[in-house]
């Protein structure tokens, strides 16, 4: 008994240990956006401001940066969405020919690794003279971002009982009827879940992007730029919000989730 109660106390704690390292820079992050720095550095504190929430958008390449960024994640999520929930419909209720390979191919794309996959998508941009703009950039994480929706989708359509679509149909429902209000709303937790992992890999990725912007500038490679000469404050108060925007949106779905339940 003794050695079981000192090993459950051992595994909680190594598990706020391990919540603690992976907060660690989230909570660095945010405590630097209220720091009064006094030069172009801001790695030590020198006091504590609001400033910078006030002063949020007064460096414009920064402000173009996030815009892009937010239009880019944006858009890759939606068409992600649209796409990557139909596949994974397809995928997860019907037996079609190349199935295999359809799968196959899903899962290479989760562990491709990025460089590769930059390199890759830069090679077929080129190879086919076509200009590297957003439209690359959003084309490029519609790609690697795809498969996370997939999975997620495939994984709820596979717990779904098809005996609640034959009954809608049993009723008179057609088949749009019954996908609209039987099939969409059992498998919409899937579906948050992946364009919400589709935008968070879109907004803050950097290797792929770096390969096909050409001159559009997103977030993350504003703040690689801004290294050499020192990374302002408003960096860390976007980067603030972001996540801010984030937990508030995992919090509700949980608690929808809850009251679904």
């Amino acid at each position: 008994m003794r050695g079981t109660r000192l090993g459950d106390r051992l595994l909680h704690i190594y598990t706020w240990i391990i919540i603690v390292w992976l907060s660690s820079p989230i909570a660095v992050m945010i405590l630097f956006g209220f720091n009064d720095k006094q030069s172009k550095s801001n790695t030590s504190w020198q006091g504590f401001t609001l400033r910078w929430y006030a002063e949020l958008f007064d460096i414009p390449d920064l402000t173009v940066a996030l815009r892009n960024s937010l239009v880019v994640a944006a858009a890759s999520t939606v068409i992600t969405v649209v796409i990557g929930t139909m596949l994974g419909l397809a995928l997860g209720r019907h037996r079609f020919r190349g199935q295999g390979l359809t799968n196959f191919l899903v899962f290479a794309a989760l562990s491709t690794p990025e460089l590769v996959m930059g390199a890759s998508l830069l090679s077929l941009f080129v190879s086919g003279n076509v200009p590297r703009d957003a439209t690359t950039i959003i084309i490029s994480h519609v790609l690697f971002s795809l498969s996370f929706v997939v999975v997620t989708v495939r994984a709820r359509i596979v717990t779904l009982d098809p005996s609640l679509e034959e009954a809608a149909r049993d009723l008179g429902a057609t088949a749009w009827g019954t996908f609209r209000q039987v099939t969409l709303p059992s498998i919409m937790p899937g579906v948050l879940a992946g364009a919400m992992l589709s935008f968070a890999l879109s907004i803050d990725d950097y290797v792929v992007t770096s390969f096909v912007n050409g001159s559009t500038v997103t977030f993350p490679l504003w703040i690689v730029g801004a290294v050499k000469t020192g990374i302002p404050p408003q960096v860390n108060v976007m980067g603030t919000l972001i996540f801010g925007v984030g937990v508030l949106i995992a919090v509700g779905n949980a608690v929808a989730a809850r009251r679904r339940r």
